[in-house]
């Protein structure tokens, strides 16, 4: 028995909220394990979110660090988003930029980039803790092979909005009544939701695809109690509210369906399938742009 104070509504549709509960499966990147949660067997994609990875939290000690090195995408934009520790981005656009908790690195790939994410020396000096997401969207299908772009957002530059024990950044989009400055062509949300334990925050409304990505806490979606690492892919027509039974963070995602199938290949995502096998020729046969500082690649995989 779950508590719920009065007027917010567990959930008016009887098949429950939660049309898919996905569970991340661990992937090691070079020595750092993260936790994929799309794209999946059961989900592919939610709104334009064909990517989610829950990287740590990871302790490194000093001396150590990650070395993601120089490698290429094509036809979606990166979001990274820390909660702790910095890495360090490059890019074959000359960006240099440290991301830092709250802060957000959005990278368009367009027709093509390549970048690579480091332990800054610094840091690596004294070691850090790691902790954040990073997610991939499907660029729509007539912006697939525009010029690459790099922005960076500050973390005091998003809106934050307080309501009921519920603090929401939102990231990207629109939702709840803010709207975040990050600069976009697609139609999505995004949120880092903080609640405090007892209290409930519904749904977002009018949203054709969403999902809840648990980083931490015990929660409860309509009566579907959802554990920390999980994503619960929701019915948008439900009318529900997320309930913390103790303090909990939680990612909400979510937007219009994709505008066509996409295929994905390593790094390149595509509406085309013969445009992902140009780009792998590409990488292979060196005519993406690399990235200045750098001088090694991730070389691309054999399958």
């Amino acid at each position: 028995m779950s508590w719920q104070p009065a007027g917010v509504p567990m959930c008016h549709d009887r098949r429950g909220p939660i049309d898919v509960l996905i569970e991340p499966r661990a992937r090691d990147l070079g020595g750092f394990e993260v936790r994929r949660v799309l794209p999946s067997p059961r989900r592919r994609s939610v709104g334009p979110f064909v990517f989610f990875d829950e990287m740590g939290p990871t302790a490194f000690p000093a001396g150590d660090g990650i070395d993601v090195r120089p490698h290429p995408h094509i036809g979606l934009a990166t979001v990274t988003y820390l909660f702790e520790g910095e890495i360090l981005h490059r890019d074959s656009l000359g960006s240099v930029q440290p991301i830092q908790p709250g802060a957000v690195n959005w990278m368009t790939a367009g027709r093509g980039i390549a970048h690579s994410e480091r332990t800054s020396p610094d840091l690596r000096a004294r070691g850090q803790r790691l902790h954040g997401i990073q997610s991939w969207v499907a660029l729509p299908r007539d912006l697939e092979e525009i010029e690459p772009d790099f922005r960076h957002y500050p973390a005091d530059s998003l809106p934050v909005v307080e309501r009921d024990g519920a603090t929401l950044r939102l990231i990207a989009g629109q939702a709840y009544g803010a709207r975040s400055p990050v600069e976009t062509a697609l139609d999505l949300f995004y949120i880092e939701a903080d609640l405090k334990a007892e209290a409930t925050l519904p749904l977002p409304e009018g949203k054709a695809e969403l999902a809840a990505y648990v980083v931490n806490g015990d929660v409860e979606i309509g009566e579907a109690p959802v554990a920390p690492g999980r994503m619960a892919v929701l019915d948008p027509d439900a009318s529900c509210a997320i309930t913390a039974l103790s303090k909990a963070k939680l990612m909400l995602m979510g937007g219009a369906p994709l505008d066509a199938k996409r295929h994905m290949w390593w790094n390149f995502v595509s509406s085309s399938e013969s445009r992902i096998e140009r780009a792998k020729a590409d990488w292979r046969d060196g005519r993406f742009p690399q990235v200045p500082g750098e001088d090694d690649i991730i070389p691309l995989p054999e399958t």
